[in-house]
């Protein structure tokens, strides 16, 4: 008989030892937040912000399936055809000179085509919106990053997985509240899509 491997229930991994980081943001992406926002450069090409990540989301994934009753009489056999990624939520604190609300706002502008100086202004009846590009060949251009990763590590940092997010972009921004009482440090809640991940 081969003997059993006992697991070390004292050996598990912690969930506040992490590091987000986003990078990849497009010159034209970078350039608009710069331009109408006015957020420092270090913010603008997402360096800054994943230090700013008070929690976030480790991706995962579901199938969607076809189901077929005829191939055996009496049972129901499921196959899957399409593999689909959940999309992940982070947690960002927000900077007393709000960089980081804005950088989300901004990039949610840019998204939905609100990059024409000519029509910014709230009462202009000619206001419209048209959805920039997701992304060109040369990834100048568009609202996808070229990479969103969670780092997860142990205290020792020899240990430690990676999830790397392909063309990733903030979906929704959930409501911020605000109250009075007890003051609380201010954070902004982002949804963030992607096409697929990849664990390194």
């Amino acid at each position: 008989m081969t003997a059993l491997t006992k697991m070390d229930i004292s050996k598990v991994s912690l969930n506040n030892q992490y590091q987000v980081n986003i990078s990849g943001i497009t010159a034209d992406l970078k350039g608009y937040l710069g331009r109408y926002y006015n957020i420092p450069n270090n913010y603008a090409s997402g360096g800054d912000i994943g230090i700013m990540c008070a929690e976030a989301t480790l991706p995962t994934s579901s199938f969607a399936t076809s189901e077929v009753k005829d191939n055996f009489h009496g049972v129901n056999q499921q196959f899957a055809h399409t593999r689909i990624y959940i999309d992940s939520d982070f947690s960002f604190y927000i900077d007393d000179n709000y960089n980081v609300l804005k950088f989300f706002e901004g990039w949610m502008d840019y998204i939905s085509g609100d990059d024409n100086s000519e029509f910014r202004r709230d009462d202009d009846v000619n206001y419209y919106r048209r959805f920039n590009y997701p992304m060109n060949t040369d990834r100048k251009i568009g609202y996808k990053c070229g990479s969103l990763t969670i780092s997860k590590f142990e205290k020792n940092l020899g240990k430690s997985i990676k999830y790397s997010f392909i063309n990733a972009f903030p979906k929704a921004m959930i409501s911020i509240p605000v109250q009075y009482g007890g003051a609380d440090l201010l954070k902004v809640n982002v949804q963030f899509a992607y096409d697929r991940y990849n664990l390194i």
